[in-house]
């Protein structure tokens, strides 16, 4: 299922501070927005996820914990 025009993220791509700067394992997310929209930086073309706020806490925190 293609996404509509209408429920793409329109605000600016930030890198996440987890990513690694050999090109490898980029993560980009966009703040200001109800739920917090996920994307791939070697492919920002495609579909990005888009998280609640409280399941984003919950994943940042298992990641800094090691538990993901």
């Amino acid at each position: 299922m293609e996404q509509s025009q209408m429920s793409r993220p329109t605000g600016g791509w930030r890198k996440s501070s987890w990513s690694n700067g050999d090109g490898g394992h980029c993560l980009e997310v966009m703040d200001g927005c109800p739920n917090i929209p996920v994307r791939d930086s070697k492919a920002p073309n495609r579909a990005h996820l888009a998280f609640s706020t409280d399941a984003w806490s919950h994943f940042i925190s298992a990641v800094k914990d090691g538990t993901v």
